[in-house]
């Protein structure tokens, strides 16, 4: 008994010390995510040639030192971690202060420490995305159905902020907090159910994972499809530093049915049924059926890496190396105009951005069915 009774302090005051730091980095992760939240101020939205743009604006990035990340040099982790950026450019955000750590101006061979808190101050400059109205299919108290524009991203991540579906809605008609309950890629328009509290989302979110809501899609695919096709090959991902899935038996188990609307001898029209909910799930099972969807810039027949399915990391690399130009590149040598506040490089309109002909056409639980118009190339 004297023996636990000397054991039992250090161990709890370990506990006690661990909870207390947890607490104070969540403390801190909330109060940051809450500053996030609130830079609407800074969505300036304008309109040009078919186009939605924002407005350069400065941002703050933040994040916490990983484990990977300790005893190396804060520049040796940005040019390692953050490529998009040249280590010249790197070394003036030392010099200038608009990179930190812990809030202190640091020198490029500062080592880092785990959970050192990192800030790195930018001139932003967003991607446009098409100048396509959100429209309002239905709305409660709780909840907002819409019929998702294509191009335009769900929520803020990666180069897209202010120009993404949350950040419009919450600008230009005023929600105060909108809580997505599944995803959209950011090619593919259509139904979107957007919770305005986070347990109408968490509701949502169960219907969906239990099977009680049933999702119908529509696409346009090259060639004469089959009257009726089920795919329930098992889809794997790459990874999370590319966006690229494929079908390999050590997958996730995964069911499409697909029933052919209509062939007009070049095109099918062809409705999907997901059964589970893989990324990329009906863009992946139609190319491996042999049928991608016409105009699919990743899964397409027409893209350099096409014939690399059986070769996953040299199909990879082939995406990256004709990835298009991309203004994060600061390549001293481009020809490309820079802006005058950053000199960041700011590249022409991307010509291939448009419609992925795949559309979310209807979302139906037993209590309600919500369900947008037919696109224009489905009809």
């Amino acid at each position: 008994m004297k023996s636990q009774d000397r054991n039992t302090p250090p161990l709890k005051k370990r506990k006690m010390t661990f909870a207390l730091s947890t607490l104070f980095h969540m403390i801190r992760r909330l109060f940051h995510t809450l500053r996030k939240a609130n830079d609407l101020h800074t969505a300036n939205y304008y309109f040009e040639k078919g186009f939605r743009k924002v407005l350069p604006y400065d941002y703050q990035f933040h994040m916490y030192a990983k484990k990977r990340m300790r005893g190396h040099t804060i520049l040796d982790v940005f040019m390692k971690e953050y490529r998009g950026r040249s280590e010249q450019y790197y070394r003036r955000a030392l010099e200038e202060g608009w990179i930190t750590v812990n809030q202190q101006k640091v020198t490029a061979s500062t080592l880092l420490q785990h959970h050192d808190f990192i800030s790195h101050r930018v001139h932003r400059h967003e991607p446009p995305v098409l100048d396509i109205p959100i429209d309002i299919v239905y709305e409660d108290g709780s909840l907002l159905v819409i019929n998702k524009p294509p191009t335009v991203p769900v929520h803020p991540g990666g180069r897209y902020r202010h120009n993404t579906v949350v950040h419009i809605l919450r600008k230009e008609l005023g929600y105060e907090r909108l809580y997505p309950a599944h995803r959209l890629d950011t090619l593919t328009s259509g139904i979107m159910l957007i919770a305005k509290t986070s347990d109408r989302s968490d509701r949502i979110e169960r219907m969906i994972r239990s099977g009680d809501i049933k999702k119908e899609y529509v696409c346009k695919v090259i060639g004469e499809f089959p009257i009726h096709s089920v795919c329930d090959q098992p889809i794997q991902s790459y990874g999370h530093t590319v966006s690229f899935n494929y079908v390999c038996p050590e997958g996730k188990p995964s069911l499409t049915v697909f029933d052919r609307l209509s062939y007009d001898g070049i095109y099918s029209v062809v409705r999907c049924r997901p059964v589970t909910g893989r990324t990329h799930q009906i863009r992946v099972h139609l190319r491996h059926l042999g049928f991608p969807i016409a105009n699919d810039p990743i899964y397409g027949h027409n893209t350099p890496w096409t014939h690399l399915l059986h070769d996953i990391p040299s199909l990879i690399q082939s995406q990256i190396d004709h990835a298009p130009y991309d203004y994060m590149d600061d390549d001293p040598d481009t020809s490309v105009p820079r802006c005058h506040v950053c000199q960041v490089p700011i590249p022409p309109h991307d010509p291939s951005l448009q419609p992925l002909y795949l559309h979310a056409h209807q979302y139906a639980s037993s209590q309600w069915t919500y369900q947008t118009p037919l696109p224009l190339w489905a009809q």
